[in-house]
């Protein structure tokens, strides 16, 4: 009687248990083997590991940055194509363009 009641408090312990083998065990037989599955994506791990190992050689070949310039700041630049020299110029002109708006804007209430 003691052992039914045991039982009886952790039914749904005991019935979790079970449901969880039986997950796993169908699982590993019909996953397919761990051989079938680098035989199809053998390629792709191939590449990835020649991908890793060049970036660290080009990682070791590379010279270091200088600690005056930030990397990738000279592209930002170009990209953005506002070389320093105009930078004071552009601020310039859209202060320019604030007052003319303000000026305009307050003759339009009158």
């Amino acid at each position: 009687m003691e052992i039914q009641q045991i039982v009886l408090k952790f039914k749904f312990h005991i019935l979790f248990a079970s449901i969880f083998s039986i997950f796993i065990i169908i699982l590993i037989y019909l996953a397919p083997r761990f051989i079938d599955v680098i035989k199809y994506f053998w390629p792709l791990l191939l590449s990835t590991a020649l991908f890793l190992v060049a970036v660290v050689l080009f990682g070791r070949i590379a010279p270091p940055v200088a600690e005056a310039e930030k990397p990738g700041e000279d592209i930002l630049d170009f990209v953005a194509g506002q070389p320093d020299e105009l930078q004071p110029q552009l601020h310039e002109l859209h202060e320019h363009g604030e007052e003319e708006e303000g000026e305009s804007s307050t003759s339009k209430v009158e």
